[in-house]
């Protein structure tokens, strides 16, 4: 369902929508939860900011395309005249993490602004300008000049955050300063498919525009999140909103304070869900894990020993659930820290030394593909050995052996599976293939044996696995 709100999710982002979650931390006694929350709110209000921003816009069409446009044309008559800059305003929020003047705010708030500046509760203003952005988690850090005595926020532990717990919003909705709701956290861990590391604290505070780059509060004043997005047809609450936890909120922050860019781990490895079919065929119980697909060649996991079809389970002392959790686990580590991860190869468990890398770029190189659909009747696919002129088109490294699927029959096994023509089946039930025949060949022995025939493919250079088997 979160899939189909991704526009509207998108359209909160841009617009500056934002999500107060706040929960409390750990197991609260009784003493500690307030009657009402008015001193939580009188020592925090100080803390958090309205943040305005403008950006110019040189745009023809944009002047053109203003309603009265033809009315309200120039005197003289003589044609257009010159372009006026466009200027496009948008509101937030954010909060004072350092009396040294820094701010924390979402990324989508500031990232396209040409002027910034944050409103405090008593109504100062000071202009800000922006340390460092992180897109990937949509937290930005702003700078002003300290003032005296400038009033910061704490951070609080996200990861004892239990849903059930209160949460408290404090932000500028709509550009009414210091607005206050509060709620309870509704869940966590949430995937929104907003990016890679989505990992969201979901809450039922109020939020609306205007609220984004906020924090989130649990009953100690701890910020535990800063709120980045709302699900809402109609760009209002509906009481879902998600914020970014302080276990990763705190961590970016502190980078581009420090360094003004992000260091994320990396280890090397492209990765892929373990479907039922894809878990009996390689003989493993459940589909707990994240199986390795490929692995680039000189990175941490080939140096570490780690190979194709192995399944990670644990990495540094966290249980690996799926391809998800593994990004998070790798992308949170330092680069440089020396860890140690559990795998799964041929049902037996092995432990591997390894030492994370520097992620280079922004790609997913860990991220997960997506998932096959399940499979249907027919195996229904055609093969001939590779074109030696289609091996650039294809993404095939020199030397790489296989067979290219032509065509893939509609509803088959192979097309509910997701094989697609232009795939290359690069082994079976991992055997080399070498020409059509071994596919068939092995396809008939899994079909005897009644379990899956396991491919490894070649998708445009990417390597993933697929499991078909007879309904």
């Amino acid at each position: 369902m979160l899939r189909g709100l991704n526009k509207q999710l998108h359209a909160a982002l841009v617009v500056g929508t934002l999500v107060f979650s706040v929960g409390a931390a750990g197991s609260v006694t009784a003493q500690e939860i307030p009657g009402d929350f008015t001193g939580i709110v009188r020592e925090k209000i100080p803390a958090v900011v309205a943040i305005t921003t403008r950006q110019f816009i040189e745009d023809q069409t944009t002047a053109n395309s203003m309603p009265f446009g033809d009315f309200f044309g120039p005197f003289d008559g003589g044609g257009p005249g010159p372009v006026q800059p466009q200027v496009r305003e948008a509101l937030g929020s954010g909060f004072v993490v350092s009396p040294q003047g820094y701010i924390v705010t979402n990324n989508h708030v500031v990232a396209e602004a040409s002027e910034i500046h944050v409103v405090f509760s008593d109504k100062e203003t000071a202009p800000a300008e922006v340390i460092g952005r992180d897109p990937a988690t949509d937290i930005a850090v702003l700078k002003i000049e300290p003032r005296p005595n400038m009033a910061a926020t704490v951070w609080g532990d996200s990861d004892a955050v239990q849903p059930g717990a209160w949460t408290i919003a404090i932000g500028s909705p709509f550009g009414l300063g210091g607005t206050v709701t509060v709620g309870v956290l509704s869940a966590r861990s949430r995937d929104i498919q907003a990016g890679p590391y989505d990992d969201f604290l979901q809450t039922d505070a109020s939020v609306n525009q205007g609220n984004s780059g906020g924090p989130l509060f649990n009953v100690r004043g701890e910020v535990i999140g800063v709120n980045t997005a709302i699900v809402s047809p109609s760009g209002g609450s509906i009481g879902i909103g998600f914020a970014v936890p302080s276990r990763t909120a705190r961590t970016v922050v502190e980078q581009l304070i420090r360094t003004g860019r992000i260091e994320r781990g990396f280890i090397g490895v492209r990765l892929q869900e373990i479907t039922p079919a894809i878990a009996e065929a390689f003989g493993i119980p459940g589909s707990k894990g994240a199986l390795v697909a490929s692995v680039e060649p000189g990175g941490p996991a080939e140096k570490a020993g780690i190979q194709a079809g192995d399944v990670i389970t644990r990495f540094n002392g966290k249980d690996i659930q799926n391809a998800h959790d593994l990004t998070l686990a790798v992308t949170s580590q330092k680069p440089g820290t020396k860890t140690t991860l559990t795998m799964n190869r041929g049902g037996g468990a092995q432990e591997v030394a390894l030492t994370v890398g520097q992620r280079d770029d922004e790609e997913v190189q860990t991220g997960a593909v997506p998932k096959a659909p399940e499979t249907s009747d027919n195996l229904g696919i055609a093969l001939s050995p590779i074109p030696e002129e289609a091996r650039p088109q294809l993404g095939l490294q020199p030397g790489t052996s296989g067979v290219l699927v032509q065509e893939v029959a509609p509803n088959s096994l192979a097309a509910e599976s997701g094989l697609q023509p232009g795939d290359v089946i690069v082994s079976a039930n991992n055997r080399n293939v070498m020409q059509p025949s071994d596919v068939e060949e092995e396809w008939a022995k899994s079909r005897q044996q009644k379990k899956p025939v396991l491919f490894r493919i070649n998708r445009q250079g990417q390597a993933l696995f697929v499991a078909v088997a007879e309904s």
